[in-house]
């Protein structure tokens, strides 16, 4: 195949809600490209871009999809994306490593929330948009209704350049107002008929005509000057500044496509072919130093690898971005992530599981190659001359946890393997085994994410696996001070175990003052801090321990063991097993004996007392609070709301953004199991959520007894 230049380059992301028409408008363009023969479809499961078998056994997208055309004398690197919320990871990759986002949206539902959620992340990767509406052959299609919903949610940089003489079964002619053409079709599609636009659609047609046209010319003052001048622009004027509106985001144009039935496919890519971004129009990438990249093929070389996936009779296939240079096979290159030395051998264009060996690929372009060695998803690999390290892509916050396990516990080994491996698919599934919980966690984004892991895992690789609840991560504090004293003695032949430790805890607080004085009932302890050690815990909080040993009564080469025994309970807090936090611990009396006195014995000691102080001490669970943003329609916020305080959600504030109603309340962990699930079912799939760890919080008095019940019955049954 030829080689492209990064001035003939253009990357586009497909992107939109589940049942937009991604996968059947990206077969569509391969078709018009001649990449394929024959058109495949969703239902009969012989589609380009769905060929994994988890797609075609549920019908539906689960990876992105890299596919390249050669059209108009240029490279369409395309990647078809996912449109479930659940997977959004792959469609905030692709528009990382992409200049333009294709937004459908399907003509008989309008802007859906996930369409929503899409157009914000193109807003914050600050990439050019192009909407086009698909499925206006579909028995609810109504452009005008859906026009107005874009306008309302996205503002007046809607701009169409298209609009359909009919909508529904009918439809099958439109008006080009950019070319100022008519384009109809047959009953099958395929290669339209262009005629002159009909008398009676003039007068519409050269309305928004002049729109696009003021639209265009917005974006330069040259183009500005000769529009007020002449009142018109020429094609190419045109589409110098719609491409100059697209950068800036200062324009969104509208398409009109069937992409069932191939109408308006080819015009669309034309579009695209001759209007959008090059790679080299777009900002540059920046470095983790902060040094801009720009797309140069005669600058060093570095790759990005953005996606890794397993394919049958192939193993791991590693796809890359050219940020800079021009690869060419053999090469040796220095992974700038992980520290190895990497040779591509192969290199290859991708469409779906087509691939095409080249032998050169430039800065801008995207590619494949198989068989590395230690190479992940987001790593950098460098040329010997080069030092730039990439790590730009920003993925969502889990939404939905479960604890999973193999049902033969022989195979827990095995398990973790396939889920590392699975992450380096989707970095959105997120492994953790949990020392706190005794559990290895996944996190996802919703449950049908999860449930296409289980189905990967128990049909590709043969293994049962079983989900459960996860445990939620309590902790434990103390609320006011306590004394204790704890004395170990243990004789039983030889030498013996003696160890005494007097202590007070108390609540701790960032920058309190240094202890001076306790009281409990009529008696007085003075302080007297001889040394401090403040400990980070690794789970959250401190622990802060003052030696106040005066006259020699313990010495002071037992107090590392009395500490390692407060430890211990910080680590198995005595109400409910938890982590314990925000301690703080005077240990000021005790008694030692010359012979049996070692540090087991004071490490019981210590363990022991503290135990008994803490229980003294009005202790409290705390739990996981987390910000949580809903977004829903407006007739269903009601429900929503209701059901979030029945989850004992805090409302925070709500807002309307652009036609939908944002709610932001602070949740429980423990309320939000199966949250991803109820939201779906109370609203129909229309709405969406994030949530992010806030911090820790006093759990309610009878959910607090309810947990200590728990733990006391789980103790006992195991005792």
């Amino acid at each position: 195949m030829k080689v492209y230049q990064t001035n003939e380059i253009k990357n586009i992301a497909l992107l939109g809600s589940k049942g937009s028409g991604k996968t059947t408008l990206a077969e569509a363009m391969l078709y018009e490209c001649g990449v394929i023969k024959r058109r495949g479809t969703v239902e009969a499961k012989n589609t380009v871009s769905d060929s994994f078998p988890v797609e075609k056994e549920y019908g539906y997208s689960v990876f992105s999809t890299v596919l390249y055309a050669e059209f108009l004398g240029k490279k369409l690197n395309v990647i078809d994306c996912p449109g479930a919320d659940d997977f959004v990871g792959n469609a905030i990759t692709a528009l990382n490593v992409t200049d333009t986002g294709v937004i459908l949206i399907n003509s008989q539902y309008g802007v859906e929330v996930g369409t929503q959620n899409i157009f914000r992340t193109t807003q914050r990767l600050k990439k050019p948009v192009i909407f086009a509406l698909n499925q206006l052959d579909g028995e609810k299609a109504d452009y005008e209704n859906v026009m107005e919903e874009m306008r309302e949610h996205f503002g007046n940089k809607i701009v169409a350049i298209q609009y359909p003489l009919q909508t529904g079964p009918g439809f099958n002619a439109m008006i080009d107002v950019l070319l100022m053409k008519k384009y109809s079709w047959g009953p099958e599609g395929g290669a339209p008929v262009i005629e002159e636009i009909p008398a009676e659609e003039m007068e519409r047609a050269l309305e928004l005509h002049k729109t696009l046209v003021e639209a265009a010319a917005e974006n330069d003052e040259t183009l500005m000057e000769k529009f007020f001048e002449e009142g018109h622009l020429t094609e190419d004027e045109m589409r110098e500044g719609i491409r100059k509106g697209l950068v800036d985001r200062s324009i969104y144009p509208v398409f009109c496509v069937s992409a069932a039935k191939d109408m308006g496919v080819r015009r669309m890519m034309e579009f695209l072919g001759n209007v959008v971004p090059f790679v080299e129009e777009m900002p540059a990438p920046v470095t983790t130093e902060g040094v801009e990249v720009k797309p140069d093929s005669s600058g060093p070389l570095s790759l990005y690898f953005f996606k890794t996936s397993v394919e049958p009779h192939i193993g791991e296939v590693s796809y890359f971005k050219v940020m800079s240079g021009t690869l060419t096979p053999g090469v040796d290159l220095e992974n700038m992530t992980r520290g190895s030395k990497e040779r591509l051998a192969q290199m290859f264009c991708v469409c779906g599981n087509i691939r095409t060996a080249v032998d050169k690929l430039c800065a801008g372009d995207i590619g494949a190659t198989v068989k590395l060695k230690d190479v992940r998803t987001g790593n950098t690999l460098d040329a010997k001359d080069c030092d730039y390290v990439f790590d730009f892509i920003r993925f969502p916050e889990p939404k939905y946890r479960r604890a999973i396990r193999p049902v033969t516990e022989s195979d827990a080994e095995k398990l973790m393997t396939i889920l590392t491996r699975m992450h380096e698919e989707d970095p959105t599934w997120v492994v953790e085994q949990s020392k706190e919980l005794k559990q290895t966690i996944l996190s996802g984004q919703g449950e049908f994410h999860l449930r296409t892991l289980k189905w990967r895992v128990e049909n590709n690789d043969k293994l049962p696996i079983i989900f459960e609840e996860p445990r939620i991560p309590y902790r434990e504090t103390i609320t006011k001070a306590a004394r204790a004293d704890y004395r170990h003695k243990k004789q039983s032949g030889g030498a013996g175990q003696f160890g005494e430790v007097h202590l007070i805890i108390e609540p701790y607080t960032e920058g309190m003052p240094a202890p001076d004085t306790y009281r409990f009932g009529n008696q007085e302890f003075k302080m007297s801090v001889r040394d401090t050690q403040e400990i980070p815990l690794a789970w959250g909080g401190e622990l802060v321990v003052h030696n106040c040993i005066v006259g020699g009564a313990i010495d002071a080469r037992f107090i590392p063991a009395i500490i390692k025994g407060l430890m211990d309970r910080m680590e198995q807090g005595p109400l409910t097993g938890s982590y314990a936090r925000d301690v703080r611990v005077c240990i000021y009396d005790g008694k030692m004996h010359p012979v049996d006195s070692n540090e087991i014995s004071f490490r019981l000691a210590g363990r022991n007392a503290f135990s008994e102080a803490f229980r003294n001490a009005a202790p409290k669970v705390l739990e996981p609070i987390y910000d949580v943003e809903v977004l829903v329609p407006g007739d269903v916020m009601g429900d929503v709301m209701s059901d979030l305080q029945g989850r004992r959600a805090i409302i925070m504030g709500m807002e309307s953004d652009n036609g939908f109603e944002k709610i932001l309340v602070r949740v429980p962990l423990k309320e939000m199991s199966s949250y991803s699930t109820a939201l779906s079912s109370i609203t129909g799939g229309r709405s969406s959520f994030s949530m992010k760890f806030s911090g820790y919080e006093l759990v309610p008095g009878d959910v607090q007894e309810a947990l200590l019940r728990d733990y006391a019955a789980k103790n006992q049954s195991e005792d």
